[in-house]
């Protein structure tokens, strides 16, 4: 592969995370849209004339929400559409911490046989099996907080199928689980931003090592050499066990000048 930064490795996460707030208050817009009023089945049947909207505003006041009744309260009585959609992004976000806390346990893994790009706060230093050893428990922890609420949604989604004409007899389940799912992802946050993203720091040797020996670097000559010599200077490099600037000046390629501007780490990066 070829260079990137951390810088640019963990505002990628930052933008992934992030967009999903947008997401979130989308869904969140969906729930404000309330039934009350409607009775057994939508119809309104034996209730006072206009008592949808006084107990939506009323609720609206307490809760400090802006409730609003729905447009057809047939339909908002049997549709669970709304909770599918909020568990769908919460599903969503999971999926996205998982991946991120995937990448933190694989960049940390080492410090000899793994990437050991970045270190971990050691929250739980030591093993019984093997001394020394450093276990990533925090993001293991929010993957498996992940896989809770994506099996959570997988219920939602079944409990809002099962409904039957104008009644679902199922939201209670439905309810539970987006209640776990909002607290389960709640507190996975908390626990991953503040016992172990904020005590995140860069092996910046092994960094500064990796690019020097990486093969991954003579994609950058491509403009210059051409793809052809490019890919010859690859295989001789990995073959031989050396560097691609050796092997690129041992050939005559370019000059030493030529490589340093090339390679320059803000050109590496594409700035």
């Amino acid at each position: 592969a070829v260079p990137m930064t951390l810088g640019q490795e963990f505002g990628a996460f930052a933008v992934m995370l992030g967009e999903d707030r947008e997401r979130l208050r989308e869904a969140r817009q969906l729930i404000h849209e309330i039934n009350l009023g409607a009775t057994a089945i939508g119809t309104g049947i034996n209730a006072p004339k206009g008592y949808a909207e006084v107990a939506c505003k009323f609720l609206s006041e307490i809760t400090e929400i802006p409730l609003v009744t729905a447009g057809n309260l047939v339909e908002a009585t049997q549709d669970a559409g709304a909770f599918v959609q909020l568990s769908g992004v919460l599903k969503r976000v999971a999926v996205k911490l998982s991946k991120t806390c995937n990448d933190l346990r694989l960049l940390s893994s080492g410090p000899r046989v793994g990437f050991n790009e970045i270190n971990l706060p050691p929250v739980q230093a030591g093993s019984s099996i093997m001394p020394g050893k450093v276990n990533p428990v925090i993001p293991e922890v929010v993957n498996q907080i992940a896989f809770e609420v994506i099996g959570n949604d997988i219920t939602v989604s079944f409990a809002a199928e099962a409904g039957q004409l104008q009644l679902n007899a199922f939201e209670p389940i439905i309810t539970r689980n987006l209640f776990n799912s909002l607290v389960f992802l709640r507190q996975g946050c908390l626990t991953l931003a503040e016992r172990c993203v904020v005590g995140i720091t860069a092996n910046r040797e092994e960094l500064r090592a990796m690019i020097d020996k990486s093969i991954g670097i003579v994609t950058a000559l491509n403009p210059r050499i051409g793809y052809e010599n490019a890919s010859a200077v690859a295989a001789e490099a990995h073959k031989r066990g050396k560097g691609v600037v050796d092997v690129v000046l041992e050939k005559g390629l370019l000059t030493k000048e030529e490589l340093d501007e090339i390679l320059r780490p803000e050109a590496l990066i594409g700035r």
